[in-house]
This record gives C-alpha cells, sequence and structure tokens, in this order.
C-alpha cells in the first residue's frame, strides 16, 4: 500500500486547524503559557524601547559645548540601554524556558498517543504499512509540534506584535510617510515571501519523498540482509539505493535554486525599504526636522522589524511543513481498527477452556473464500490437531481465535463466550501462541522469554527456560541468557527461536494454548524433547496444534482435516487411517518420504 507520506502539497490550504487540535495538549500548563506570554510582551517593550533611549544618547552626545554636568545623562541612558538589552534576552530565554516545559510534554503525550494507537490498529494495516515510512511520519509529526509551538509564540507572534508597536510609534511620532513605508514593505515582504514559498514547497515536497524512499529502500533492505546475501544481491541493492539516492540529490538541486529565489526577493524588498526610510530621515535633519538621534533611531527600528522577518519565507515553509505532518499524524490518530472492542464488551471468563467454531466463513479478499462453513468444537482440556495441506486455512483459524480478523459469517466461542463480544485484552490474556515465525526483540534470551510475562520473577524465568529445553543451549554461550539475539533474533537458528517462543507460553500459563507448526524448525531429538514438554505444559490445558508432521500429531484426541477451506474429516489417528482417506493419503505420503530420507542417508 503506497501511503501519501508528505501532504505538502502547493495547491492544498494550510492546515491551520490543526492547531486547534493541538490546543488539549497543552491545556495542562495554562499557567506557564501565561507567563510566557508576558514574558513574550516584556522582551518586546524592552526591544522597541531600546532604539529611544539610543536617540536621546546619540541626541545628548552630539550637542555642542557639552559640559561636565551634561555628561551624566548620557551615562545613565547607556546604563538604562544596557538594562533594556539585558532584559530583552533574559524574558526571551525565560520565556523559551516556561513554553519549552509545555511543547515537549504535548510532544510526549501525543508521542504516546500515536504509539498506543498503533499498536491499536488492526493486523491489516500493519502488514501493508512501510515501517521506514511510518517511522518518519511520526518522527516528522512529533517534531512538527515542537516546530510549530516554538516559531509560532516565538517569532511570528513577537514580529506581528513588533510590527505593530512600531508602526504606531512612527505614525506618533514621526508622521504617516514612515508608517507607511515601514507597514507598505512589510506587506510587500510577507505577500513574496508567502507566494515564493507557496511555489517551492513542491520542491521541498520532492526532497521529502525522495528523503523517505532512500529511507524506506535502506531499511527494507538491511530487514532482508539474508535474503540478499542469499542471492548475491549486494550490487542490486546498491544500485536501487544510489537511483534513490540520485533522485533525492536532483529534489535537494532543485530545493537550493528555488531558495535562491526567495532569499534574493526578499533581501530586495528590505533594501529597497531601508534605502527609502534612511533617504527621508536624512533629508529630515538636513532639513532640520529631525535629528541625528532620530535618524538612528528610524534604522535601528527598520533593522529590527526587518532582521526576524529575514527568516519568514523559511518560518512559513516550515510551519506550512509542520502542519501538514501534525495532520498527517492526527489523520493516522483518526484511523479506526478494522477490530475493535463492542460497546460494553465485557471480560472474558475461562472456566474449561472449551473452543467452538460455528459455521465460520471467511476471506481476505470478497473473490478468493479462505474458509467455508468451519463447524468444530475443542472440548475443555483437550488436544486438537489441524492438518492440511498449505493454503487450506490452518493457520486463519489462529488468526480468527485471536481475533486479528473477524469472521464474515458464523461464530467463535470459548465457554460459550462469543469473542466478538469480549474485550480483546481478556481475549489473548487467555490464549498462549508458538508461532511458526517467532520474531524476537534485540534484546537477551532473558528478556525476550521474560517478555511473556513482565512481572515474573527470575526464577519463573529460568524455570521456563529449563522446560522449554533451552539451558543447555544457554550454557554454551559466554554470557549465558544475558546474550543478545540480534534484530529480530537474527543470531539464533529457527529451533533456538521457537524454543524461545515456547518458553513465552510455558511462563504465561494461559488456559488455551496455540502451537502453528511450533517444531517445524527442530531436529528429530529437539523435536521429541519439546514435544514432551508439550505434553507436559499442556496437561489439563485445551491445545489446538497446527501441524505439518503428523507424526507430531498423531496423540491427538482429534485431528481436523482441511482441504480448501473446509473441513473434511475429522477423528483420531486410527480412526483417520480407518477410514482410508485424505488423512490416510498424506499419512502415508509423508512416511514414505521419511524412509526415503532415511534410506538416503
Amino acid at each position: 500500500m503506497r501511503r501519501n507520506k508528505f501532504p505538502v502539497d502547493p495547491d492544498q490550504p494550510v492546515p491551520w486547524a490543526v492547531i486547534w487540535q493541538l490546543l488539549p495538549y497543552l491545556r495542562e500548563f495554562k499557567g506557564r503559557i501565561v507567563l510566557a506570554l508576558l514574558c513574550l510582551v516584556g522582551a518586546k517593550l524592552a526591544s522597541v524601547g531600546m532604539p529611544f533611549i539610543l536617540k536621546h544618547v546619540v541626541d545628548d552626545l552630539n550637542l555642542e559645548n557639552t559640559t561636565q554636568a551634561l555628561l551624566a545623562i548620557p551615562l545613565f541612558l547607556i546604563l538604562a540601554y544596557g538594562l533594556l538589552r539585558l532584559f530583552n534576552v533574559l524574558f526571551g530565554e525565560l520565556r523559551d524556558t516556561l513554553f519549552g516545559r509545555v511543547t515537549e510534554r504535548a510532544m510526549r503525550r501525543l508521542g504516546l498517543k500515536v504509539f498506543e494507537h498503533l499498536h491499536r490498529l488492526d493486523l491489516d494495516f500493519h502488514l501493508n504499512r512501510q515501517t521506514g515510512g511510518l517511522s518518519r511520519d511520526i518522527e516528522r509529526g512529533t517534531t512538527g509540534i515542537g516546530f510549530l509551538m516554538r516559531f509560532m509564540v516565538f517569532n511570528i507572534v513577537p514580529t506581528l506584535l513588533e510590527i505593530a508597536m512600531v508602526v504606531g510609534l512612527l505614525f506618533y511620532n514621526y508622521g504617516a510617510g514612515f508608517a507607511v513605508i515601514i507597514l507598505a514593505s512589510v506587506v510587500c515582504y510577507v505577500g513574496f515571501s508567502v507566494k515564493a514559498t507557496h511555489w517551492r514547497t513542491q520542491y521541498v515536497r520532492e526532497v521529502n519523498q525522495a528523503d523517505s524512499s532512500t529511507n524506506s529502500r535502506a531499511i527494507d533492505s538491511l530487514l532482508n540482509y539474508e535474503t540478499v546475501k542469499y542471492f548475491n544481491n549486494e550490487d542490486y541493492e546498491a544500485h536501487r539505493y544510489d537511483q534513490d539516492l540520485a533522485g533525492w540529490e536532483t529534489a535537494r538541486r532543485k530545493n537550493r535554486l528555488s531558495l535562491f529565489v526567495l532569499n534574493g526577493g526578499q533581501a530586495l524588498v528590505i533594501a529597497s525599504a531601508m534605502t527609502a526610510m534612511m533617504l527621508m530621515a536624512a533629508n529630515g535633519v538636513v532639513v532640520g526636522e529631525m535629528t541625528i538621534g532620530d535618524f538612528v533611531l528610524i534604522n535601528a527600528f527598520t533593522m529590527q522589524i526587518f532582521m526576524p522577518l529575514n527568516f519568514l519565507g523559511f518560518v512559513y515553509r516550515e510551519i506550512r511543513g509542520a502542519l501538514a505532518n501534525i495532520e498527517n499524524l492526527f489523520k493516522l490518530l483518526d484511523k479506526q481498527p478494522a477490530i475493535d472492542d463492542a460497546p460494553g464488551a465485557q471480560q472474558l471468563k475461562v472456566k474449561g477452556g472449551e473452543i467452538r467454531f460455528q459455521h465460520v466463513n471467511f476471506s481476505y479478499q470478497p473473490d478468493r473464500p479462505i474458509l467455508r462453513q468451519v463447524d468444530f468444537t475443542v472440548s475443555p482440556g483437550q488436544k486438537v490437531a489441524i492438518v492440511g495441506e498449505s493454503g487450506a486455512g490452518k493457520s486463519t483459524l489462529i488468526k480468527l481465535l485471536f481475533r486479528f480478523y473477524d469472521t464474515i459469517e458464523g461464530k467463535i466461542l470459548i465457554d460459550g463466550q462469543d469473542i466478538a463480544a469480549v474485550t480483546q485484552q481478556s481475549l489473548r490474556q487467555a490464549i498462549g501462541i508458538v508461532p511458526q515465525d517467532t520474531v524476537l526483540f534485540n534484546e537477551s534470551i532473558y528478556e525476550n522469554v521474560r517478555y511473556a510475562r513482565p512481572d515474573a520473577s527470575e526464577q519463573d524465568v529460568l524455570d521456563a527456560i529449563r522446560m522449554a529445553h533451552l539451558d543447555t543451549f544457554i550454557r554454551t554461550l559466554p554470557k549465558g541468557h544475558h546474550t543478545l539475539v540480534g534484530e529480530r533474533g537474527l543470531k539464533l537458528s529457527g529451533g533456538e527461536k521457537q524454543r524461545i517462543a515456547i518458553a513465552r507460553v510455558i511462563l504465561k500459563k494461559p488456559p488455551i494454548l496455540l502451537f502453528d507448526e511450533a517444531t517445524s524448525s527442530l531436529d528429530s531429538q529437539s523435536e521429541q524433547a519439546i514435544l514432551k514438554a508439550f505434553r507436559e505444559v499442556s496437561s489439563g490445558h485445551t491445545s489446538l496444534v497446527i501441524a505439518h508432521r503428523l507424526s507430531t500429531v498423531v496423540d491427538a484426541d482429534n485431528i481436523l482435516v482441511m482441504s480448501e477451506g473446509k473441513l473434511v474429516e475429522q477423528g483420531n489417528h486410527a480412526q483417520l487411517l480407518q477410514k482410508q482417506g485424505y488423512y490416510a493419503r498424506l499419512w502415508y505420503a509423508q512416511q514414505h518420504q521419511r524412509e526415503h530420507d532415511g534410506s538416503g542417508q
């Protein structure tokens, strides 16, 4: 599934409504926000006051026949100027410190909410996601909050406040001419910056898309490191990655050239405005209407206004991008999981652990049915095996029982309770699984086993390791059970990873046990040891076993034989052999294969 990761489209309106969605995350620190805004106003008052102090200092120093007594006045003004500059910086730093906590907490709250929401989304979403692109979405969204808060509060709002104050002061003190030039130049500057940034957003978007593409390509290739090695495709992967990098390089070049146009146009507006202001001020000094101090004040005001505006193009573009990225994050939060708890869902109460599939139909796609009228019961404490060829729908039964998907027709009941009517948390708490493909965290063996029950004692974890027959293997490792397993467990063999999965189930101690090809990666000796452990662990528990090797389930109380999504036979091993049907053909074929493999050795 290709997702539009960076919806910063130059033809789309800026999603200012996103700001309202952020307000609930800011209410936690209302007092801090008020103090930060007061500091912001204080810093701007000090900033606007400095040019007036400077004007009087210059005028006093410019007086002819300055006496010793008069020197005290400039000295006082100079000290006042220094204090104002100090207050300007201190108020600014205090504002940053106060509001920084607000921003960081908002980023934390939203980041956690997105993380929790992703775990609530259904399996289908995660099967179709691109991990690299999704991680960048989350990173850009949470970072965008920090950027938006910082620049909206610390750049845009203060600049607008200062412009309003300066225009008013110039109009009051020097007439409409200077005020009109400042106001007109600011309008031109802002208008040009917005238009130019709007135009060049397409190039920024291309850079982001190229960046995401290269990131996704690298992560996907590294996650499939073994596959790359198996097929000797290092050069092929490098070539594909270089193609993505070439696209990134081209996008960066276009972005850089468009930035030159933006900065050049801004510089022209600033230079024109400052030149006009200086000409008018210089003329006022010449005709005696203004002093040298007034000339300095107007120059200081002009520079003071345009210095923050100089970053407006960058700030507008980044705020636009930040808003779009935050909007993308909120769209992710708005995505409803296909599987959700029913209103008023109750906790699953397991007494005996009876599992009942009641006329279940299911398909991943409408035109391809997977399960057709599947109907069977697993009695409390029974061991029931499900066998059949690949694609018969065996693993789909496990996914439906875990409620990764909902049935299209029919029901699944545990102790008479419809699993669609109970909470997913209580359902999955009651089930333990040893999957066919065990994926581990990049932590120690001990931590991977303890993951099944994080509050388990050390002795419980070690007992589970021993019962899963992991202890012999662990004793051969220099760091024992503290050995790191590598990303996704790449440092371990398939059999070693499955034993960890078995240890997890033993530690979890659920009333219902599922084994999905749980011994498929084990040698015969290890398989027998694990099967013995299974019998010990599953004693008194309801267990459902999906098996490819029929020899591992001959002791099952009931064997369900599936073909093309249908339940075609069921019974114990002896009964099914007597029927001389589908199961018998599978059994004799596997026995012949084993004899052939044995004679080949």
